[in-house]
């Protein structure tokens, strides 16, 4: 059974009906599906079978929806030669064959697929978020903090992104709705001072989690280097190996500014995940697959919509199913 026909009937509409998380991917996926879906559908019912020209047309609705040139490329070298080797024409056979091809891409283009944090048994782990200003950083953190606290963990954050006006108050406020404890320094302070009181803070008072946001300027690479090198160095002398964690907040909406931007932030910081946000508001869908193709680095979590519950953990199966089958089960 190819994975086309394995999500289908897993995500049955009876499932469907009882899964929570499900239902979110559908939703928060709708817009992509709507766009990247009905292609293929459209694009299907005009051949009788594939030549040429479909691999073509197939090639450009992958690229309008993110994916990525040079992965989209390789997706449809792939399905060429095992269309030929199959003998296989049915346009239908070969868009399940792409979903096959997605999965095992996603799968085998990085690090090992990890979601939630592993937290350290013996003090606080450390997790540092990175983005540029716009992405939805502040709430990300705010979203992970309550993801945590919901699951029995004592959190704490650290306002390292001292120079936007307003980042620190955003951020306090956010801290207070959660009931959980903020550090902060003057403004304009050193953003490594605020993490290493951050990390003494936690230290003292045996916090499971510490949330270190980070400036979200753009800065020159060898600033951002600097920063970001200096924040490891002072965290890591209170808290052995910290930061545990480095997370990339990325706004889908963005598209290929997106995986630019990771590009530039994967060269200067060990990246160990990203966290795509405003899922719900993109028609480009494909930016998830052409992220993890790049950088080798796997998303995390995901943004589907505005709540706190709306930040799930990645799922590959869901992402899939949400992206070219939930509309499906409506029919």
């Amino acid at each position: 059974m190819g994975l086309f026909s394995f999500l289908k009937s897993k995500f049955s509409k009876k499932e469907q009906k009882e899964k929570e998380e499900t239902k979110s991917y559908e939703k928060g996926l709708e817009k992509s599906r709507k766009a990247f879906a009905s292609k293929l559908e459209s694009l299907s019912k005009r051949y009788a079978s594939v030549n040429e020209e479909y691999f073509e047309e197939l090639e450009q609705i992958l690229i309008e929806s993110d994916v990525g040139v040079e992965l989209s490329l390789r997706l449809i070298e792939k399905l060429l030669d095992q269309a030929k080797q199959e003998k296989i024409t049915e346009p239908k056979a070969i868009n399940e064959l792409l979903v096959d091809a997605m999965f095992v891409d996603y799968a085998t283009a990085g690090d090992s697929i990890q979601n939630e944090i592993a937290f350290r048994e013996d003090g606080p782990t450390v997790l540092l978020v990175c983005g540029v200003n716009g992405v939805g950083k502040t709430t990300s953190i705010a979203k992970l903090a309550y993801r945590y606290l919901k699951q029995g963990k004592s959190v704490a954050l650290a306002a390292g992104d001292t120079f936007r006006a307003g980042a620190v108050e955003q951020l306090s406020v956010w801290a207070e709705r959660l009931g959980v404890p903020i550090i902060t320094g003057k403004e304009n302070a050193d953003p490594a001072s605020v993490a290493y009181d951050g990390a003494k803070y936690a230290n003292e008072h045996h916090i499971d989690l510490l949330i270190v946001d980070t400036a979200g300027r753009l800065q020159t690479k060898n600033n951002l280097m600097q920063e970001l090198g200096k924040l490891t160095r002072v965290l890591s002398k209170e808290i052995p190996d910290a930061p545990h964690e480095t997370f990339l907040i990325i706004d889908a909406t963005t598209g290929q500014n997106g995986v630019l931007q990771a590009k530039a932030f994967k060269e200067v910081a060990p990246l160990t995940g990203i966290v795509i946000t405003k899922m719900d508001g993109t028609s480009k869908g494909g930016i998830i697959l052409s992220i993890r193709d790049e950088l080798g680095v796997p998303v995390r979590f995901i943004g589907l919509g505005e709540k706190m519950e709306d930040l799930r953990e990645f799922d590959l199966d869901q992402y899939l199913y949400g992206l070219l089958l939930g509309e499906e089960v409506h029919d």
